[in-house]
Parts: structure tokens; C-alpha cells; sequence
């Protein structure tokens, strides 16, 4: 990344934590993230639902929970 941008590789790390940083604090507010050319990420729901423990094969259940999707732009979908 640093190459590429003609950035310092300091530079270019102090971009990418900050990057993250407001990703991360947006996500955990609930909102979404779109990047023009690259896609999006927001959070979504995941109902609970039942699963198989690989080991003993026996069904468990999952909780409900949130996790991040990422949507590709069309750009990106078509490389």
C-alpha cells in the first residue's frame, strides 16, 4: 500500500488504522459504510438457528447475533 500511494510505510499505517478505526466505530453504531468503486459493509441480524456439533453430531443451538457483510461493488463483483 505504501509503495503504491508513494506514501511512508508510516504514513500509509497511520491511514489504514484510521480507516479501520471509523469502520469499526461506524459498524458499532449501527450505520453502514459505502466505498465508492470498492462496496459496502454494514451490520445485519442473524436469526438463532440450529446447528450440528461436527464432532458428536449432535444438534446445538446458536444464538441470534449481528455480524458484518460486505457487499462488492460492481467493479469489484466483475474482475
Amino acid at each position: 500500500m505504501a509503495a503504491d500511494s508513494g506514501l511512508s510505510k508510516v504514513s500509509a499505517k497511520k491511514a489504514l488504522e484510521s480507516f479501520l478505526a471509523i469502520l469499526s466505530k461506524e459498524l458499532k453504531a449501527g450505520g453502514k459504510v459505502s466505498l465508492v468503486g470498492h462496496g459496502t459493509y454494514q451490520v445485519v441480524e442473524k436469526a438463532a438457528r440450529t446447528g450440528i456439533n461436527p464432532q458428536t453430531k449432535a444438534p446445538i443451538r446458536i444464538p441470534a447475533g449481528k455480524t458484518v457483510k460486505f457487499k462488492p461493488s460492481e467493479q469489484i463483483k466483475h474482475l
